[in-house]
């Protein structure tokens, strides 16, 4: 008998109230799975859930939602036996279209049931674990003006970047220290990725890899209204390391230093977080989860190329 529990976010993308155990209960067989379904009701409930389906010998454990769902439940399954499913029902979804994941329900409770595992890296943030991405500078201004937007849609993100162009103000002096180099800049965007999409399609780091054992680093040092512009336009041919300004660059560790401000606005799984320290510390840890994906799925493809 195998013991899934589904971890939902209600309000993720247009809502998943027809996520009940009766809906799950039509895919899987009753002699072999036993399933148990269960509802967050606030950020960072499903890391409660998690934990408590962890003590009750959960078998896998499916977060149900977007990135910021699969972010809240994977962090608990690092470096354990139990492998995260993923149906994605958020907006962006850019870990699950990495990993070949369809939005498609009956599509993706298949594959959890197929039960082909595979081990990807997690990446981590003083301390607190990623699975796709990271940032500070720009990429989390997006975040912060999407999160207040009513419209979780690829046009409310449009609309986001947007404001955050209108916004935009570097003046952060910092210090960058990764692969025994060590630069200052002023930046307009620092991005680290694990995975090769950012959600809706769209990357700062096309040729990231989940299963290579290095972090994805973009760097933008601060730049004009037109090169945001420019910027945008890259984005959307996935070739933004096109731009002068860009610096790319893989690495496992990396170390960023703030010359002025007490803190760090950022973004982890397109959830805005703020750090409150001058020193960010960034490192990568191999093969650290399990997840179920398509048993045709290759992670070594580059689907951004």
């Amino acid at each position: 008998m195998t013991h899934i529990h589904f971890i939902i976010n209600p309000i993720a993308g247009h809502g998943t109230s027809s996520l009940t155990r009766e809906f799950f209960e039509r895919f899987f067989v009753k002699t072999n799975h036993q399933l148990t379904v269960k509802h967050s009701e606030y950020k960072k409930h499903a890391i409660e859930l998690t934990k408590n389906s962890i003590l009750e010998g959960a078998d896998i454990i499916v977060a149900c939602g977007g990135d910021g769902t699969i972010n809240e439940v994977a962090s608990c399954l690092v470096g354990t036996k139990i492998p995260l499913g993923i149906v994605p029902v958020g907006s962006g979804n850019g870990l699950a279209s990495h990993l070949g994941v369809p939005r498609n329900l009956r599509r993706s409770l298949a594959i959890i049931k197929n039960r082909h595992i595979v081990e990807i890296d997690a990446g981590s943030i003083n301390g607190n674990y990623f699975f796709s991405n990271t940032g500070v500078g720009f990429d989390a201004s997006i975040i912060k003006n999407y999160e207040s937007s009513e419209r979780h849609t690829l046009i409310g993100y449009l609309k986001a970047c947007l404001s955050s162009f209108r916004e935009a103000e570097s003046d952060m002096d910092m210090e960058i220290r990764a692969n025994d180099m060590e630069m200052r800049v002023n930046p307009f965007l620092i991005f680290v990725s694990n995975s090769n999409e950012m959600g809706y399609k769209v990357s700062l780091t096309p040729k990231a890899s989940l299963q290579d054992g290095l972090l994805d680093v973009m760097i933008i040092s601060k730049i004009g209204r037109l090169k945001m512009i420019w910027l945008g336009i890259l984005m959307l041919f996935n070739r933004p390391y096109l731009l002068k300004e860009a610096t790319s660059f893989q690495t496992k560790n990396l170390e960023l230093y703030s010359n002025g401000q007490s803190h760090f606005d950022s973004q982890i799984d397109g959830e805005l977080r703020q750090i409150n320290s001058r020193r960010v510390s960034i490192q990568i840890r191999d093969r650290a989860l399990k997840v179920i994906v398509p048993d045709s799925k290759n992670l070594n493809e580059k689907i951004l190329d």
